[in-house]
């Protein structure tokens, strides 16, 4: 293959001096045989034949590499991480604050939430591919700040029946939900970093959603009784604003990064990349991660209440709050346990998940790996907890899939990348197509949970949320086998399209020669031939 030449000046590229490639040469320097204007054809997900991720050490070696880790971390921890502890928010409202309210206008506090990270994360995931994570977690840090802290003003004495719904669905459910939305997708800038352990890498961060799952309730139930309610939130915020910060700081991306900056900001297709459609293996996977929204919250909403009805859980004595955080005698009574702890144990049991999937994907494949959760996932539902009607099968079911939930809602980003494919230039795309991914799945996390309090109110029992939750799941790992197989079958056969259009376009470029020795006088056909075969040697590397 002749040396490749630059498709402007016609002379042949010099890395920089430095030995690193600058940002502006990150294009045409680190993609060997994409050229810039073929950056549309890269969007293929088999487009990866020169070049191989056993080029890129196996961990990176750069220390901003792993600070910028823990700064994702804390960025998951601080978006979809309180969207896990809004349970322990609901349970105070309903005892307490909001007495009287309705299962299903407090699950559309949560739900929103759900929906607003969701239906912006393809605005939240372009700013991100055009190179904008630092805007995108200020801006995001001041919005979650400030709508905990609007919470605590909004709420008179925090007192029984003080709350208003309307302000609190206005600061827990919007303004926070504003924040967290630029948060989310921004979690994938550690993923910049980590070529060869990218899955792995993300499973580290969405591990931050658990973790803060765990010690947000904890912390702010333990808070309630003793300082009350508003000063509980208040340090909520205070810790809240000063990891934002921290995030802020430490969630650099990777330089050599290659980023997509658009011309026209205004562009349909700045925002939306309509080339994602196209393969059929992100339109199936992008339909099972709206199944899965549609059911998978139900399950974390509806835990402490179904316990309680059953008998073997514990409804606080104090609404909202506890003063011992320890398994005590207060914790543990008979054949009963403390609602509370069992959500406390489906999150602490997913951050297992999380991390174990993560680095099972970087070794079997995102796809595969998430489908064979998925799968389990849904019948953990469907069968263990249906059945579970004491409290060591309720601890089971809560251990079990708390495990495999974390591994089902931690990996999609991982996923998304694994159907990109690995070549940097498809890469680059990783942060839209994960946002699009996310906002097909928004108006389903929005009414998830609001069918799944309509049911309880509607029937009257946990039944009908069981197998409502568990089909969504089960219909979700059907689609994600479909987008495995189309995978498969996209990356199989382009290889062998690109060696066919090689052959036409090497024979192009002999037809187009014996034009100019006079062999031929079709003017027409020379320009023609020559178009179609630089293009095909642009897009195919020949």
């Amino acid at each position: 293959m002749s040396p490749r030449r630059s498709s402007d000046s016609g002379v042949r590229e010099k890395p920089p001096a430095s030995g690193r490639p600058s940002q502006e040469s990150t294009l045409s320097i680190a993609d060997r045989s994409i050229s810039p204007r073929s950056l549309e054809e890269a969007s293929l997900p088999g487009f990866d034949r020169h070049y191989s991720l056993d080029d890129e050490p196996i961990w990176p070696k750069s220390w901003k590499a792993y600070t910028a880790l823990f700064g994702c971390f804390l960025l998951m921890f601080n978006s979809w991480g309180l969207v896990n502890a809004y349970g322990t928010f609901a349970s105070y409202y309903k005892q307490h604050l909001l007495a009287g309210t309705g299962v299903l206008l407090l699950n559309l506090v949560g739900s929103t939430q759900c929906f607003v990270v969701l239906s912006l994360s393809f605005v939240v995931g372009r700013l991100l591919d055009a190179g904008y994570s630092r805007w995108l977690t200020g801006i995001g840090g001041i919005f979650v700040t400030l709508g905990m802290f609007m919470l605590s003003l909004c709420s008179g004495n925090g007192g029984q029946g003080d709350g208003s719904y309307g302000l609190v669905w206005l600061t827990q459910g919007l303004i926070t939900g504003l924040g967290m939305a630029c948060f989310f997708v921004s979690t994938t800038v550690a993923a910049t970093w980590f070529k060869r352990r990218k899955s792995f890498a993300i499973g580290i961060v969405a591990s931050g959603a658990s973790i803060s799952g765990l010690i947000y309730p904890v912390m702010t139930k333990y808070l309630i009784a003793e300082i009350g309610f508003n000063n509980a939130v208040r340090c909520v915020a205070g810790v809240v604003g000063f990891t934002s910060l921290l995030s802020f700081l430490l969630a650099v991306p990777d330089p050599a990064q290659i980023w997509r900056k658009p011309e026209a900001w205004l562009s349909k297709r700045v925002w939306v990349d309509t080339s994602a459609f196209q393969h059929t293996s992100f339109c199936w996977f992008a339909a099972s991660i709206s199944f899965l929204f549609l059911g998978f919250y139900a399950v974390f909403f509806s835990l402490e209440e179904w316990a309680a009805d059953f008998g073997f859980g514990i409804r606080d004595q104090v609404p909202g709050a506890f003063v011992d955080v320890t398994l005590g005698e207060q914790e543990v009574q008979k054949d009963a346990i403390r609602t509370f702890w069992l959500l406390s144990i489906m999150n602490v049991s997913s951050t297992v998940g999380r991390v174990g999937s993560a680095w099972l994907s970087d070794h079997f494949g995102a796809v595969n790996v998430h489908a064979v959760v998925t799968t389990v996932a849904s019948l953990l539902i469907l069968i263990l907890w249906t059945l579970a009607t004491k409290l060591n099968a309720a601890i089971a079911f809560v251990v079990l899939f708390g495990i495999f939930s974390g591994s089902v809602i931690g990996l999609p980003p991982a996923s998304v990348a694994w159907i990109l494919g690995p070549h940097p230039t498809q890469q680059a795309r990783l942060g839209q197509w994960t946002g699009m991914m996310y906002t097909l799945a928004a108006i389903p996390a929005l009414i998830g949970p609001v069918i799944a309090g309509f049911l309880i109110q509607k029937f009257g029992n946990y039944y009908t949320v069981q197998g409502w939750s568990g089909a969504c799941l089960f219909v979700s790992a059907l689609c994600m086998i479909l987008s495995r197989v189309y995978t498969h079958k996209e990356r199989t056969a382009f290889p062998a399209i690109g060696k066919r259009l090689s052959s036409a376009a090497s024979t192009l470029f002999r037809r187009s020669l014996s034009v100019e020795k006079g062999e031929n006088t079709e003017a027409p056909m020379k320009g023609y031939l020559c178009c179609v075969g630089k293009l095909a040697v642009q897009a195919f590397g020949v």
